[in-house]
């Protein structure tokens, strides 16, 4: 859907013979994006090179919520990886909304942003207490959020099934489709240099620059960033084995209007809810209802989709009446067991990322600018959290295996009334 609304996507040919550039970037997603912009502005000559089209990954088919924040609450974060780094990379992913913004106002991108906030959505007493541990947590550190309860969030949500949400201000939403591609806009007009329909089939160290093979061409770089996460093709790479893929699907409505449908998220915020499998909820700009869960659609007969999303919508907004959906489509998240993204450097001059979990819009923007800093810099201070060896992670298959099934179940009692 969003490929649909965004009309000004960009064009660009295949990688045709050889280049020289300083960096060359791999994945024309937020990540890779959000690094070349930074390096371009100080004046680095840079190569992006994509296997299919910009957004076509994890960024084109988001959610389009502009998250604080990790996935996992400040207080896990911190524990997890020690107070200093914890501390650090709360307070960088908690400000990185305040970032994307910023380049949405500097390179005036049309993505339909809307900076509201978002309602994470308690669906029971255990949801509800669980946010106000969260709220409490980053209240502490300053943070605008507040919870609302009762009529208040009954008024807010659009639905009198939650009882208490917890609100931040920082946040947001806007078409994800459009901010990729805005992005990448700016960055041709920096003088970047976009290659679509260029995957990778070599990576090798010659000497004291980095060679990026593609079946028509070749780039010769000093730095190469890896910033292809959940969507890393080809044997080239050992990033595959650093997370295990797992699905997200969304269903989305014909545009919407009336009393009925404009009383659902009002202010215009995207939420989510505590299940331990979710529900994403949101509005588009013209209107139309957006849900969305972990799992596959596409191993799914459309059917039992819309049947999935007929029931959370009857759940939530019965107000509705039987609503038409038009849209289906699956993107894929980079997992790792403890929710946190990991950060690599296996040789000098080589750097990569994964692991976003869910949070890519903010979470690779801010990545992308860190890494630009520390490619111009050299210092580890421009990171987020420090690297990480690649040791992989145990059985990827497996969990991503056990995670759809255990998706596919869940949603299957959702539909039958036996869990909601």
């Amino acid at each position: 859907m969003w490929e649909e609304l965004t009309p000004q996507r960009p064009k660009a040919e295949a990688l045709a013979g050889d280049l020289k550039v300083d960096v060359c970037v791999i994945g024309a997603g937020f990540t890779g994006l959000s690094t070349a912009l930074h390096l371009l502005e100080q004046g680095k000559r840079v190569a992006i090179v994509e296997a299919h089209e910009t957004g076509h990954g994890g960024s084109g088919r988001n959610v389009g919520l502009v998250n604080a924040g990790m996935w996992i609450a400040p207080d896990d974060v911190e524990a997890g990886l020690g107070q200093a780094v914890g501390s650090k990379l709360v307070a960088e992913m908690g400000n990185a909304p305040s970032l994307v913004f910023s380049l949405i106002d500097r390179y005036e991108i049309d993505c339909q942003a809307k900076r509201h906030g978002t309602l994470h959505m308690a669906h029971n007493a255990s949801g509800t207490a669980d946010l106000q541990s969260r709220c409490a947590q980053w209240v502490r550190r300053g943070a605008p959020v507040e919870m609302i309860t009762g009529a208040a969030c009954h008024a807010a949500t659009g639905t009198k099934r939650i009882d208490a949400a917890l609100l931040d201000r920082r946040a947001g939403t806007l078409n994800p489709m459009a901010y990729v591609s805005g992005l990448a806009k700016a960055v041709v007009g920096l003088g970047g240099l976009l290659y679509h329909h260029s995957p990778v089939s070599r990576l090798e160290r010659q000497g004291t620059d980095w060679l990026v093979a593609t079946p028509m061409g070749v780039v010769t770089a000093e730095k190469v960033v890896l910033a292809s996460n959940a969507y890393t093709e080809g044997e080239w790479t050992e990033l595959r084995r650093n997370f295990f893929p797992g699905s997200y699907y969304q269903v989305a409505s014909v545009p919407l209007s009336g009393e009925a449908a404009e009383a659902i998220l009002p202010g215009g915020e995207g939420s989510w809810d505590t299940r331990q499998v979710l529900s994403s909820i949101r509005r588009d700009a013209e209107g139309r209802l957006l849900l969305g869960s972990l799992g596959s659609a596409a191993n799914k007969p459309l059917w039992a989709v819309r049947a999935w999303a007929d029931r959370i919508q009857q759940f939530y907004f019965p107000q509705l009446g039987k609503v038409q959906w038009q849209s289906t489509w699956t993107g894929t998240i980079a997992f790792t067991p403890d929710h946190l993204m990991r950060l690599f450097e296996p040789a000098p001059g080589l750097v990569a990322v994964t692991g976003y979990n869910g949070r890519g819009v903010t979470t690779g923007t801010a990545v992308g600018r860190a890494f630009a800093n520390y490619l111009l810099t050299g210092s580890r201070e421009a990171l987020p959290m420090p690297f990480q060896p690649m040791d992989g992670i145990s059985a990827p298959g497996l969990r991503s295996g056990l995670y759809e099934l255990g998706f596919s179940l869940y949603h299957a009692g959702q539909c039958l009334r036996v869990v909601i």
